[in-house]
């Protein structure tokens, strides 16, 4: 399989070059700019010092994350209208951030949060395929930076990450088993899976189905394999980054 090239001329199991640009957004806690072959997205975490309504009328402790999910309307081909101006979200935008949602709480302490909600904002700037596995890779660094913030501020004891949290596509496209398929692939893909995991290799989610077709047990394992082995290199280029990132950011803003 490894002969046969894909039309970027990646192997089936290659993914495509990623790399983090901090500080993308200056006014945010913590932002970067996630690049994933031709697919950008800036993921921003902001902090504020409350949170929900609902957690105060029902006496839960701790703080909140949730996260919004936009499709610039310069990021594909054609023009994307704004949700706004459609008057609601599409029902893609609601499943991808509820996701990224889940995906970084999954590693979170909320009790450790302190009363703080944290706001995690990925706007795609372009997208060529995987936005919402960038756009979790990405949301954790940005989370990660903004509650070292917190950290450093002594507004928090404790740190509420337990784990990292980075996510990848797979599918099968042509007949071929493949990791982070690029739009090309993706919109013709025979089966299609996200794979969302922790820095410890534990799993939090994993989206997947036959588009037209089926899959079997074999190609099950061989795609979760696939997605697991990229998964570890990016969990390595994201704990590099924070090694880099976290010694030297500036103190945080004053609410």
């Amino acid at each position: 399989m490894d002969s046969l090239l894909r039309p970027d001329g990646r192997r089936h199991d290659e993914a495509r070059p990623i790399s983090f640009e901090p500080d993308i957004a200056p006014h945010a806690h913590g932002s970067v700019l996630v690049s994933c072959g031709q697919t950008r997205v800036i993921c921003a975490a902001m902090l504020e010092p409350r949170v929900p309504a609902w957690m105060r009328q029902q006496g839960v402790k701790g703080g909140w994350l949730t996260a919004e999910y936009s499709l610039l309307p310069y990021s594909t081909h054609e023009r994307k209208a704004r949700d706004i101006s459609r008057g609601k979200l599409d029902g893609r935008t609601v499943e991808i951030q509820r996701l990224i949602g889940r995906s970084i709480r999954a590693v979170l302490d909320l009790k450790k949060l302190g009363e703080n909600t944290l706001w995690i904002d990925c706007d795609v700037l372009q997208a060529d395929g995987g936005t919402r596995t960038a756009s979790i890779t990405g949301a954790y660094l940005a989370a990660r930076m903004a509650v070292q913030r917190l950290l450093d501020a002594k507004s928090i004891p404790d740190n509420p990450f337990s784990d990292s949290v980075a996510a990848i596509s797979v599918g099968v496209w042509a007949d071929m088993e493949l990791v982070d398929l690029a739009y090309v692939e993706d919109k013709d893909a025979e089966v299609d899976f996200n794979i969302v995991m922790t820095g410890s290799g534990r799993f939090v989610e994993v989206q997947g189905t036959g588009e037209e077709a089926t899959f079997s047990g074999e190609q099950l394992q061989n795609l979760i394999a696939l997605g697991a082995q990229s998964i570890r290199r990016i969990t390595s280029l994201q704990d590099a980054f924070l090694a880099k990132q976290l010694g030297s950011m500036r103190p945080l803003a004053k609410a």
